[in-house]
């Protein structure tokens, strides 16, 4: 396969995940890091999953952040079938808020590992974070986006509360 240009894939289950998955993008595009977003289901999209998984690392990937509800089997099945690094971001399910799809991603057995995020928008956001300070290892370009970055939100916390008035 031909190298691709992003070093991150967002992928997810549905297109319903997105809403939570964006966060993710979005903070990605704020350190002006590439990504490659795709939906693929670990159980409506087998074959998409498995050429992905499989060929991930050829395409040119370096991080993977896998999104889903529910039974949430997306990344653990890409983990098992990749040795890049996965980033589970459970995403907040109607009927257990999401403590469903978070136990899912970080039951996964020895061997097969997923590095689990937060529930919802906290865990897309921190799981962009983590892609790219592993990316920031062997880039000093991300490196000093990413410490930018960091001191900016340092920075946005005031040292004393104001009145709402």
């Amino acid at each position: 396969m031909s190298q691709h240009s992003s070093p991150v894939a967002i992928i997810m289950g549905s297109q319903s995940d997105w809403a939570t998955m964006k966060h993710a993008a979005g903070t990605l595009d704020e350190l002006g890091i590439g990504h490659d977003t795709r939906i693929i289901s670990a159980h409506r999209t087998t074959d998409r999953l498995y050429r992905f998984a499989n060929g991930a690392r050829e395409e040119g990937f370096k991080v993977i952040i896998a999104g889903a509800g529910g039974a949430a089997h997306l990344p653990g099945m890409t983990a098992a079938m990749t040795p890049l690094p996965v980033f589970g971001v459970p995403v907040q399910s109607r009927a257990l808020s999401g403590q469903d799809s978070l136990l899912s991603i970080v039951q996964m057995p020895a061997g097969i590992p997923v590095g689990t995020l937060a529930i919802g928008k906290a865990g897309a956001i921190n799981a962009a974070l983590l892609a790219a300070a592993v990316l920031a290892l062997s880039d000093e370009g991300i490196a000093g986006r990413l410490d930018a970055w960091r001191k900016a939100q340092t920075d946005s916390i005031p040292l004393r509360p104001k009145d709402d008035d």
